[in-house]
């Protein structure tokens, strides 16, 4: 029976009910494998390995390396942000190239390739394994382009016939395609697996029309793809948070998506899901209020979707910002006592640590005045919520004063870019601009985005890393009378050299102490080559995250200044660093190759969100030499 969830507004009984129990996935924490994108459910990509050590991880070597490109291919290499898993000894990749493989995890040797049909293409993202059961096989999960979910037999990339038709479910139900079935809906990041249920986010239009598919999250029937439970993530009419959509415009509304990672407890069986923006992302006039359960961290029943908690990160988002990151469970350490907590960072660099039973803040949360827009009829939240711990992971306000200082040539472009366009210049959450451009750090390219951070439940750290790249805004009024954000300057930066105009570091690596809330340490990540000797030490923005192993490595690629590097976790130090022919565009996984040696694999396919360009479309395996 398909279960349409229905909010509850007190779920004290549900709340104890789930309280017992210890931290989730310990089966999957202790794995030498990497079966889903976070390593462990609770995504906190922390490897029990401990063969590549502090002392030995600079006699890292490639192992073997593949190239993605399928035979006959005369276009340019694509970049691939897609997580691969590994299980057993098999390594499993979803490609942009309209492929899922299947790999020798040891050699690299291919064992299947599935091609999709339609000209169709897997998440963007990655995929999901699931053991089987109920008389269907090991399968490899995965959405698409198309707004289908996918399941083939994981020995064979054949697909499973007893799942949906011929292995396919299309997700393009009327149940979301609220406007009609003609509009675009996709799934750009891998399901959730729990128990025998897949769990989907949504991929609605990005910037797309304020009206269309609802972003609502949903859980399949693992064997037979058949819909289980359905949460709105716009509420309905009657559904606690219908009232935070002033004059109705909860109805028909798009966004409001996981389009990121979500994790679950599994002791207790929660799901946590970082839902994004409304459409429009940057305009908010036609849907006053809060908006929930927008740029929220929404907690529900894994088994049933039934509403638990939900803590609001950002009031009537008009930044685009989200909170798209994968919320990372672990136990924190206050007072005498052991809390199950969650973090939740985004593109904003604020950093809430929850109990991840009632969601309520560990080192407490204030709402503060923020400036107010000036489009007409907008009505921007007078406050936003803030932890009083952790500061912000990035930086957060920019000046005339605190431009880049450095290299002469640009630091004059900079300054000639603040005042040929007459930006205004602020601090958090100054709105987008009305007929004028501003720029409020982090913005939507800064901060931590969809790849979020990582836990090392021994030294009780949380890393991630940073980009210090702004986003210029500017909202005008269109001829019919509506509002729109108009690009004039993209970035905040030099486009052709790919030079940011913020002050350095562009990119840092980050630790935060949970038990204390403090900053443990912070380490420039990142050169521009491009600069003279001396100046380089930049630190560089780009995409993907960190993972961290039990021998006390951090492994990061990640800038686009092509280099994969090793750091210490407990100080931040840099112990090793490789420099590849393209930017590493994906966080990496580690696991025990069938010879006995730890491999740490990454996607070196080159490009990024600053624009270099894509260069290469290689996997490459690194691990010690034999012996």
């Amino acid at each position: 029976m398909v279960k349409t969830v229905l909010k509850a507004a007190s779920c004290a009984a549900a709340l104890a009910m789930l309280a017992g129990g210890a931290f989730a996935a310990d089966s999957l924490k202790q794995s030498t494998d990497w079966q889903t994108s976070g390593h462990d459910l609770g995504g906190q990509r922390y490897s029990p390995l401990t063969q590549i050590t502090r002392k030995n991880v600079d006699r890292l070597q490639p192992a073997w390396s593949i190239h993605l490109t399928p035979e006959g291919y005369k276009g340019r290499p694509r970049l691939v942000e897609s997580i691969p898993i590994v299980v057993g000894n098999t390594m499993y990749i979803a490609s942009t190239y309209g492929q899922v493989l299947a790999v020798d995890a040891t050699t690299g040797q291919k064992k299947w390739t599935f091609d999709f049909p339609d000209n169709d293409m897997p998440s963007a993202r990655g995929l999901a394994y699931w053991a089987g059961g109920e008389g269907a096989p090991a399968s490899v999960i995965f959405g698409s382009r198309l707004g289908r979910l996918y399941s083939l037999d994981a020995a064979t990339g054949k697909p499973n016939n007893g799942f949906g038709e011929n292995g396919i479910v299309n997700l393009k139900t009327p149940e979301v395609m609220q406007t009609g079935p003609g509009q675009v809906y996709n799934l750009p990041s891998p399901p959730v697996i729990y128990k025998n249920l897949i769990i989907t986010g949504a991929g609605t239009p990005d910037g797309g029309p304020n009206l269309g598919p609802a972003g609502d999250t949903r859980a399949w029937d693992a064997a037979t793809g058949k819909l289980v439970w359905t949460f709105h993530t716009v509420p309905r009419p009657g559904e606690p948070g219908y009232d935070t959509w002033g004059n109705d415009s909860a109805k028909n509304r798009s966004g409001v998506n996981v389009w990121g990672y979500m994790t679950v407890d599994a002791e207790r069986g929660i799901l946590y899901m970082p839902l994004g923006a409304p459409n429009n992302d940057r305009v908010g006039v036609d849907r006053p209020g809060n908006n929930l359960y927008s740029s929220s961290l929404v907690a529900v029943d894994a088994n049933t979707g039934k509403y638990l908690w939900h803590f609001q990160v950002v009031h009537h988002d008009i930044w685009d910002y989200d909170t798209q990151d994968p919320p990372v469970l672990m136990d924190v350490r206050k007072g005498g006592r052991t809390i199950p907590a969650v973090l939740t960072v985004n593109k904003n660099a604020l950093a809430f640590i929850l109990n991840r039973v009632t969601g309520k803040p560990i080192f407490g949360v204030e709402e503060r005045p923020v400036p107010q827009s000036k489009v007409p009829g907008e009505q921007t939240s007078p406050t936003q919520p803030f932890p009083i711990k952790p500061e912000p992971l990035s930086q957060n306000h920019l000046s005339r004063d605190n431009l880049y200082k450095g290299e002469p040539s640009h630091q004059a472009y900079c300054e000639k870019l603040v005042d040929d366009n007459h930006m205004v210049l602020g601090g958090p959450y100054l709105p987008p601009g009305y007929n004028e451009i501003t720029v409020s750090p982090p913005g939507t390219q800064g901060g931590v985005n969809f790849y979020g951070g990582s836990f090392d439940p021994k030294l009780h750290l949380f890393v991630a890393n940073v980009n210090n790249l702004f986003q210029p805004m500017h909202v005008t009024q269109k001829p019919d009378g509506t509002f729109a954000n108009t690009y004039g300057v993209l970035r905040f930066w030099d486009p052709e050299k790919k030079l940011p105009c913020g002050p350095t570091p562009w990119g840092q690596l980050v630790a935060v102490n949970v038990d204390t809330g403090n900053i443990a340490w912070r380490k420039t990540l990142g050169v521009t080559d491009s600069f003279p000797a001396g100046m380089q030490d930049t630190g560089r923005p780009g995409l993907g995250g960190t993972i961290l192993t039990a021998s006390g490595l951090t492994f990061v690629g990640a800038t686009d200044d092509f280099r994969f590097r090793a750091f210490a976790t407990a100080t931040g130090d840099k112990l090793w660093e490789v420099r590849l022919k393209a930017s590493v565009t994906a966080t990496p996984v580690t696991y025990m190759g069938a010879d006995g040696r730890q491999f740490v694999t990454v996607m070196n396919t080159g490009g990024s969100q600053t624009g270099s360009v894509v260069t290469n479309d290689e996997v490459i395996a690194f691990a010690l030499p034999k012996n």
